[in-house]
């Protein structure tokens, strides 16, 4: 692996991280009852992780140039997959981090209550004290939680099912447009703009299928209609769909750039 691929992996891997955690931020507002702020860092958290998804393309796009002109694009499959691979790594970490990532959202959310910015949020982090309150955060997953996964999950396999589609569709979209531009370099721009399109139809859909019943479950358990238990399986099964998701993006990435570099002769 050389440097350019293993700072792919980490920036793929930090933003599949973030984007899991983020998951957390829902459920320290059921524990805090700030609903207005948790709902605040999660759209943050999740802003960042889809916003950073575009910086991949150059460092993505830079290596597929180098292999055109240098040759070597026998190994550019093979890196795609080791890309994909550090995302269901980090997704994984993330789930195990969720306890952790609710406490230390806990914590933030009243900091930010009391101090009301974010900038003062994110110096106070850096210092000995915030860095001390991370550490104190950190907490496995306890075997009462994993037992408990057995019980009712809270959202339907529907729900679930979408969700790991449009996880799938979102982890591979830039990859494999940025492929497909490799498998068709007479048409490579077109089949990069590609990307937009999947991504775009991916996002509709976690915004018009799973995040509503996430908002609605989310007032629900503050109402007290559904046990904060039930409301923390749901946010973990959510997350292992977004798991399954990316390793899903594995078995796409091939089909998906042969097709974009199809339809990039047409468009």
């Amino acid at each position: 692996m050389d440097r350019q691929l293993l700072i792919i992996c980490l920036l793929t891997a930090g933003i599949n991280l973030i984007g899991t955690l983020a998951y957390a931020a829902r459920i320290a507002g059921v524990r805090t009852r700030r609903i207005a702020m948790s709902f605040a860092l999660f759209n943050i958290l999740v802003l960042v992780s889809r916003t950073s998804n575009s910086f991949l393309g150059p460092f993505l796009a830079k290596r597929i140039e180098n292999r055109i002109v240098h040759g070597g694009g026998d190994s550019l499959f093979l890196d795609f997959q080791i890309i994909l691979a550090s995302a269901s790594v980090s997704v994984a970490v993330g789930i195990v981090l969720v306890p952790s990532g609710q406490r230390l959202f806990a914590r933030a959310i009243g900091y930010f209550q009391q101090h009301r910015s974010t900038a003062k949020l994110i110096l106070k982090t850096a210092t000995p004290t915030g860095l001390k309150t991370v550490r104190d955060a950190l907490h496995p997953p306890s075997l009462m939680h994993l037992r408990n996964l057995a019980k009712p999950r809270g959202v339907g396999w529907g729900v679930l099912l979408a969700n790991c589609l449009a996880q799938a569709l979102i982890t591979v979209g830039v990859v494999a447009s940025l492929y497909a531009g490799y498998l068709n370099p007479e048409f490579r721009v077109t089949a990069s703009q590609l990307s937009a399109v999947i991504n775009g139809f991916a996002t509709i859909l976690l915004f018009a299928l799973i995040d509503p019943q996430l908002s609605v479950m989310t007032d629900d358990a503050v109402e007290g209609r559904v046990s904060e238990a039930l409301f923390r399986r749901t946010i973990v099964w959510i997350s292992f769909s977004r798991l399954a998701g990316t390793m899903l993006a594995q078995v796409l990435l091939l089909p998906s750039a042969q097709l974009i570099a199809w339809i990039a002769n047409y468009v």
